[in-house]
Order: structure tokens, then sequence, then C-alpha cells
């Protein structure tokens, strides 16, 4: 299988050290690719909308952006890590997604997404872990993925990993742990469920692009809905 992980920060703390105890599960028989934001998307989307009203690959950040993309349509597990800033997820992690825009539902998603499996992993020192994954799972939820597992934790009196007591540490380990036992028993040939909120959205979406259709049969994201057949009976799900 092949596994994704974009990392919110390249700092080496807390975080790190849970996402490495999460995916020493897989080592062995996982292809892993992993991205260190700011550094792999340094770049902050301008809002010039060529990647809505265009294509995607006129992007000033094409380069790193389209990398990433690769990485997560091939994937079969999506990672995405990051500790708790001001009660949200990292800025550079806000910065990458923000050049994802295009693939959100209104737009262009891509139909892999929706099988796919996402583990979101999170902490904080005592607030902010929920919103600091909503801010992620957002993102995901619009991609088309329904199956997002999120995983937090509130470390409540030091941010220093080798200054954490042991048992603290043991019950970290003790739940990535588990919860990595049950996604690597998944069968990954099997596309992930599309939920009934994914389809709801995915339903608005296609009744709002029928209407742009008829009034503009050029409009870019209308064109991309018609050629995947969405507009008639074609669904990106199985």
């Amino acid at each position: 299988m092949k596994i994704t992980v974009i990392n919110g920060t390249e700092k080496h703390g807390v975080t790190y050290r849970m996402k490495e105890i999460f995916l020493e599960e897989f080592r062995n028989d996982a292809e892993i690719t992993e991205y260190y934001l700011p550094k792999d998307c340094p770049g902050f989307c301008c809002g010039c909308t060529q990647c809505f009203r265009e294509q995607q690959h006129l992007c000033k950040d094409a380069e790193y952006v389209q990398r990433i993309e690769k990485s997560l349509l091939e994937a079969d597990l999506l990672v995405f890590t990051s500790p708790a800033y001001v009660f949200h997820t990292t800025g550079a992690m806000k910065a990458m997604l923000d050049h994802f825009g295009y693939r959100w539902m209104p737009h262009r998603p891509a139909k892999e997404m929706f099988g796919k499996r996402a583990v979101i992993i999170t902490q904080c020192l005592g607030s902010g872990g929920k919103s600091t994954a909503k801010d992620i799972k957002d993102s995901l939820s619009w991609w088309g993925v329904t199956e997002i597992k999120v995983i937090s934790f509130k470390l409540m009196s030091e941010i220093d990993w080798n200054k954490i007591e042991e048992k603290k540490k043991a019950d970290f380990q003790k739940k990535l742990s588990k919860i990595a036992k049950k996604m690597h028993a998944i069968d990954y040939t099997k596309p992930a469920h599309t939920g009934l909120g994914t389809r709801f959205k995915f339903y608005a979406v296609r009744m709002l692009q029928t209407s742009l259709g008829k009034q503009n049969p050029e409009y870019t994201d209308y064109k991309y809905w018609k050629a995947n057949g969405w507009i008639d009976k074609v669904r990106p799900w199985k």
C-alpha cells in the first residue's frame, strides 16, 4: 500500500513523535511518502484564480502543488499532522490547503478522493485540538473524502517530548498503536464508503453545475463535470 503524509511543520517535536508511532505499524509493508511544510510547499496562494478559471498547472506554485497532489491521488491512506497554533492548524498547512481550493466539490474534485481514507493527528497544550483537526477535515471532506479518523491529544503540562512523563507517553503510544493496527487491517483494494453527507454535497453541487452549464457551456468547472459524466448518470464513487 501507499501512504502520503503531510506534516504541518518541519519541527521534529511532539506531533512528529506521535506520527512516527502511528506509522511504525506500516513501515514493513507500505511505501510512505512524506512532505514537510513549509519546505515542500513554501508559497502562499495569491488569489490569482488561475486554478479556478483556467487550469491548476498555471498556478505560480504548481511545481510544488502538483507534486503533492500526485502523491495524494496515488495513496491508499492520507495522513495529516499538525500541532495546534492558536486553536488552528499551522499557517504552513493552511497555505498548502488553500492551493487545493480548485479540488473542492464546487469546482473540480478528483474522483480518486471519493474512495480515500484519511487520518488527522493533532496535539495541543490544553485546547484547540478539535478546531485544528477541523481546519484540515473541512478540506478533506470537500475533496470528497468521507472516512476521516481524527486522533487528538492534550498535553496539559509540557510541550517538550523529552520532558513529558513516561506514563503519558505510554498512553499516547497505546492509543496511536491501537488505531494504527485497525487502519492497517483494512483491505485497501476496496475503496472507502462514500457517506450520505458527501453524496449530499455532490448532488447539491451537481445542480449548481447544471445551472451554470446552461448559462455558459464553456465554463471550466462545468466542462470538467460534464467530461466526467457527473452531470449525467456517472458518479465518482462505487
